[in-house]
């Protein structure tokens, strides 16, 4: 199982409704509005890296509001 924390800019008053079409994404188990550089912060999990990336490209980028991703892989969870 691969995982990541994938941090979200959306357009100005963007957050709710991006928030609900990603906690729609049976890949995502968290999603949250956060404060500061930016709006939203989701965990994802994924059988591989390659699905992974999908979810990343394909589900979450394609989001009408989103407008900018960081993804950071988990290395290692205790």
């Amino acid at each position: 199982m691969a995982s990541a924390y994938v941090v979200i800019n959306t357009e100005i008053g963007g957050e709710e409704e991006t928030l609900e079409q990603l906690r729609k994404i049976p890949e995502v188990k968290e999603a949250h509005e956060v404060y500061g550089v930016y709006d939203l912060i989701v965990k994802i999990e994924a059988p591989s890296l390659e699905a992974l990336k999908d979810t990343v490209t394909n589900k979450i980028r394609k989001i009408d509001k989103v407008r900018s991703t960081l993804t950071m892989i988990v290395t290692e969870e205790k």
